[in-house]
């Protein structure tokens, strides 16, 4: 299990002994990580970045808890997963809003052609789409894993769950997404959601 470096664990127990400076510092440094999963997981910016906020508070509330045997990412991010799965769960009867579209999945330097930048476009939100029908436990084992692209024992880890749940969890997702896919809404998209981890 991977541990914290010593800066982090530096800023950890200053902040402990009450210096906001050294929490401030934690926050900047994991502020994208912890928005981002936030984001994937509620796909509404105001939404991430109310979760955002309250993982960060419930970390400061609850640093005495943090294990420095254990990365500190890890633990915030399992605080924001954590946080982000019960506030799918309280809204599960309402409809998603898609406003805001993921970004393109592919990185590129240069910008796409108009035709290019819609399909993209329009795969990123079949995707998204997907994913929010899926269960909140498999969507956070689905953005860990193809996003994050953590291992199944630090997506156990984050999601206080075993290895072969994971496993179990993701085979059944892409189960669910293979069943979603419609060639004429998201082409192509099929093989990327099959492959084997």
């Amino acid at each position: 299990m991977a541990t914290s470096d010593p800066v982090i664990l530096e800023w950890v127990s200053a902040a402990l002994e009450g210096d906001q400076n050294a929490f401030a510092e934690l926050v900047y440094t994991y502020q994208d990580a912890v928005y981002n999963l936030c984001y994937r997981m509620l796909y509404d910016r105001g939404e991430a970045e109310d979760a955002a906020q309250e993982a960060f508070l419930r970390a400061y509330l609850h640093l005495n808890r943090y294990d420095p045997a254990r990365s500190f990412k890890t633990w915030l991010l399992t605080i924001a997963s954590n946080y982000c799965i019960d506030r799918i769960r309280r809204r599960r009867m309402q409809w998603l809003s898609l406003d805001d579209p993921l970004p393109s999945l592919t990185l590129r330097e240069d910008e796409p052609e108009p035709e290019e930048a819609s399909i993209l476009r329009e795969q990123s939100e079949a995707i998204q789409k997907m994913l929010g029908r899926l269960p909140p436990d498999y969507r956070a084992a689905v953005v860990l894993r193809y996003w994050y692209d953590y291992s199944y024992v630090e997506i156990a880890d984050i999601l206080d769950t075993t290895e072969s749940a994971i496993k179990s969890r993701l085979f059944r997702a892409r189960q669910m997404l293979a069943e979603q896919i419609d060639a004429k809404t998201a082409p192509g998209m099929g093989k990327l959601l099959l492959e084997n981890v």
